[in-house]
């Protein structure tokens, strides 16, 4: 970026790849400084708001919204339309490690899934009921209804017609749980568990993160690895982003609405 460049609406929309409506929502939703205007009521834009439509942008292409991760980004981008950028890149700072827990969390799931697979039977060897089950899984019996009806596992049933789940059963239920917790979806876990049925040997981390063909519906979390990788790049982009903005304006003092 030059400094003193000015632009019009329709050509910093040009600049950033955006229509220039989005310009005017960035600026109403306060993702963006305030422009200058001339006597004839145009919006002047510059430099500094090309680089916070960029930044806004990379922070807002994660679609990984779990445990405050999207409340986090919007926090980055409104300190960076303040022009906070001490506090952004702090705040961005504070994203990374967000992202990178999440990551931490997904990735440990994988080995944990293995010594399961890896395990002969299952120390309980009783069936147990949906109640009881739900209790030994730690979980609602609306979640085990919910991962049922989800094709994730068929369930015996006893001759009176009330569901029974056995060893096999719980150490099924058990991966889906491990996974579940790690926000893998339920498409990746079904995806796995078919594998696993068919005997595959591919690895559990590759079928996880990749969607097949037939798949007509992807969500960020059938390839959450992938997407916590592409997220962690964007937040390295908005680091570097962060410093040339600092350089092209003093910063504000004013507090942002988050």
């Amino acid at each position: 970026m030059q400094r003193h460049c000015t632009y019009s609406v329709s050509e910093v929309a040009a600049t950033v790849g955006v229509h220039p409506n989005t310009v005017r929502l960035y600026e109403e939703l306060s993702f963006i400084s305030k422009p200058k205007r001339k006597s004839n009521g145009y919006r002047v834009y510059t430099d500094l708001h090309v680089g916070q439509l960029k930044f806004a942008r990379l922070a807002l292409r994660a679609e990984i919204l779990q445990h405050g991760l999207r409340k986090q980004a919007l926090a980055c981008i409104k300190l960076s339309a303040t022009k906070q950028f001490e506090k952004a890149i702090e705040a961005t700072l504070c994203y990374e490690k967000l992202i990178e827990s999440e990551l931490s969390r997904a990735r440990a799931a994988i080995p944990a899934v293995q010594s399961l697979l890896e395990r002969d039977g299952n120390p309980d060897d009783r069936a147990l009921t949906r109640k009881a089950t739900a209790t030994y899984l730690g979980v609602t019996i609306d979640t085990l209804r919910n991962w049922e009806l989800n094709g994730l596992l068929k369930v015996k049933r006893k001759k009176n017609g009330y569901r029974l789940y056995d060893g096999e059963d719980l150490k099924r239920l058990t991966i889906i749980r491990t996974l579940r917790s790690a926000n893998y979806s339920l498409m990746a876990i079904l995806r796995l568990l078919n594998h696993l049925d068919e005997q595959s040997c591919d690895s559990l981390e590759e079928v996880l993160n990749t969607p097949s063909g037939a798949e007509d519906i992807i969500s960020v979390c059938d390839r959450l690895l992938v997407s916590l990788e592409a997220t962690k790049a964007d937040i390295q982009q908005m680091r570097s982003l962060l410093s040339v903005l600092q350089t092209i304006s003093e910063p504000s003092t004013e507090t942002p609405e988050l």
